[in-house]
């Protein structure tokens, strides 16, 4: 088993100064962007909440996950070092990957109730980086090529690891755009300030995690030119990480009980989040109209 650092917890300091130091520029040089800037208290606090309970998920996620990964390693003959060299590509590759779940997390419905912890403030700082999903039970599928591969699931995890530091910093409005080579690679906070917008032109654009490259290939990317409005297309007005966590699970388990066929059922389910009778189940790419037309609240 490869021995990789804790990437995450060498970065709890790095986190904490750089929180500290965005809020004290917003008390030194106030927002003068639209009311969704900046910080609330309510928010910060229960973005926080949100980080440390999926701390305690993920904890009881992984048992079963990594059960998965490791009879999956076993069963493969290949095998893929854990060297100077192959670190970077099995970077290279778990972002690829990411990008596919990330998109796939904001066009399928039932994996959306997943991800929509994730955009439900309306304000974007370095906390809302914090606000995770405590159901990320639906994310390891899309890594599993590369336990078949040959990478052990110990370097798989560093990877995601280094993958969800590095988008730490790109939550703020207090870094503009960067030179002109690194917004064309890189994820950017400008980059990722059209991700968490919830106007039309902006809905599930830039899914990448650390490049976004892959948007820029497969269609998804949109850059920021409009001031972002931040959180849903319908807001879910709670500070309850309960329900802040579990709102769009009730939400589909009230359209399941109002369904009138199996076709609906499957659509309320597999659709896009926007879905409605009468539409196809399939959901939408993001190269066409936003598949996120609006969301329900619990």
């Amino acid at each position: 088993m490869p021995h990789l650092p804790d990437v995450v917890l060498w970065s709890i300091p790095a986190f904490l100064l750089l929180t500290a130091l965005e809020l004290v520029s917003y008390r030194l040089h106030p927002a003068e962007e639209s009311g969704a800037a900046g910080y609330a208290a309510k928010d910060a606090v229960t973005s926080v909440g949100m980080g440390l309970g999926s701390l305690v998920f993920d904890a009881l996620w992984k048992i079963p996950i990594v059960a998965v990964y490791t009879a999956l390693y076993e069963l493969t003959p290949l095998r893929v070092p854990v060297l100077w060299w192959t670190l970077p590509l099995m970077l290279l590759v778990q972002d690829f990957f990411y990008y596919w779940s990330h998109r796939g997390h904001h066009v399928v419905r039932i994996l959306w109730a997943c991800h929509v912890v994730h955009h439900s403030s309306r304000k974007f700082n370095l906390t809302t980086a914090l606000r995770q999903p405590w159901t990320t039970l639906t994310v390891w599928p899309f890594y599993l090529p590369m336990i078949a591969l040959g990478v052990h699931p110990a370097a798989l995890a560093f990877c995601s690891s280094a993958n969800l530091v590095y988008q730490f910093w790109v939550h703020t409005e207090r870094v503009r755009k960067l030179p002109r080579p690194f917004e064309y690679v890189l994820n950017t906070a400008s980059h990722h300030r059209v991700h968490h917008a919830s106007q039309g032109g902006y809905l599930d654009r830039n899914f990448g995690g650390i490049l976004i490259v892959w948007d820029r290939l497969f269609g998804s990317f949109v850059p920021e030119v409009e001031p972002p409005v931040y959180g849903l297309t319908k807001n879910i007005d709670t500070y309850n990480p309960l329900r802040v966590a579990t709102h769009e699970y009730a939400a589909i388990l009230r359209d399941l009980r109002a369904a009138r066929s199996w076709r609906e059922r499957a659509g309320r389910v597999f659709g896009g989040p926007g879905w409605q009778p009468g539409e196809s189940a399939a959901p939408e790419r993001p190269s066409g109209a936003p598949a996120r037309a609006h969301e329900r609240a619990a």
